[in-house]
């Protein structure tokens, strides 16, 4: 197991030098990470002296004179709106910097397992085709994180503008000739396009460019605009930005993914607060196909409620 082992009540006792009365204080009111098996707490010790580094004060700097306690790493789904939060949060917040991985949604949630984000964005439709995020969190993760909703938006087809191949379902892309690109494997908009296709009866490997991948919506966007292809799976904002058209296929949940022993971090807790200010509520006032009757709130657990 290497550094990753688990410590009982009496040796974190020891390893923290404290009474194993404190031990119990310290999960209930400062949220020491543990877990019961077979009725008795055990502690990852990898867990806790990350707990232990989140709750230093006067934190020193390191040798190169960076410190990377006011780094907020973000992992997973690419989003307009996202992108424009996060340079609001740098310009906000010039203590800290918040940084994107763009991997898709599956890749943020295993970005989310390995430790290699603080928050992952997803937007993964389940399998019921009413919820979002859960199951694929759970089957990664093993047990569900905090989920905080990020926005709704709008996902379908974008076409060229006046849609001159008479593209007007899912259906039509079958059709001879007809040129799309696509999203990456493991991108929630790829899985959302692959079940329309299945239920319209169609294989992607007979449609031209279905292996054409790109990283951004706003990439599949310009790809259209530029005329190299005549429909891609994207979000209503991109075809408001370019100017195309768009075959609206659903609203989707877009999810903010937090490990709990995260949660409560200074850097998560600005992020979480900044989906509350009029700053971050006017992005969305240039842009096309976004919702935020949801944004902000904890979709998972209800009773883990940001600090204001």
């Amino acid at each position: 197991m290497g550094d990753k082992i688990l410590l009982n009540t009496r040796e974190l006792a020891e390893f923290l030098d404290i009474n194993e009365k404190m031990v119990y204080s310290l999960i209930s009111d400062k949220g020491l990470p543990a877990t019961k098996v077979t009725g008795k707490w055990l502690f990852p010790k990898h867990l806790v002296e990350q707990w232990l580094e989140s709750e230093t004060i006067n934190m020193p700097k390191s040798a190169s004179g960076q410190s990377f306690q006011n780094l907020l790493v973000l992992n997973g789904s690419n989003d307009i709106l996202l992108d424009r939060a996060i340079s609001l949060f740098n310009s906000l917040y010039p203590d800290h910097v918040a940084v994107f991985g763009n991997t898709g949604s599956m890749g943020g949630i295993k970005a989310l397992r390995n430790e290699l984000c603080h928050i992952a964005v997803s937007h993964l439709l389940q399998e019921n085709e009413e919820e979002y995020n859960f199951d694929f969190a759970r089957q990664e993760l093993g047990d569900l994180p905090a989920v905080v909703n990020f926005s709704r938006r709008e996902q379908g087809l974008l076409l060229a503008k006046g849609n001159p191949k008479n593209i007007n379902a899912v259906a039509d892309l079958g059709k001879k000739g007809l040129r799309i690109v696509n999203r990456g494997q493991g991108t929630g908009t790829r899985r959302l396009l692959d079940r329309e296709l299945e239920k319209a009866g169609l294989e992607g490997k007979n449609i031209q460019g279905y292996d054409r991948e790109l990283g951004r919506h706003l990439d599949v966007g310009l790809e259209i605009l530029a005329g190299r292809a005549d429909s891609a799976p994207g979000i209503r904002a991109v075809a408001g930005l370019l100017g195309l058209d768009f075959l609206p296929l659903r609203w989707e949940r877009f999810d903010l993914l937090i490990s709990k022993q995260r949660f409560f971090e200074k850097k998560v807790q600005l992020f979480l607060g900044l989906l509350h200010e009029k700053s971050f509520l006017d992005l969305v006032e240039t842009l096309e196909g976004y919702d935020l009757s949801l944004c902000g709130r904890v979709v998972f657990p209800q009773q883990m409620q940001p600090k204001k």
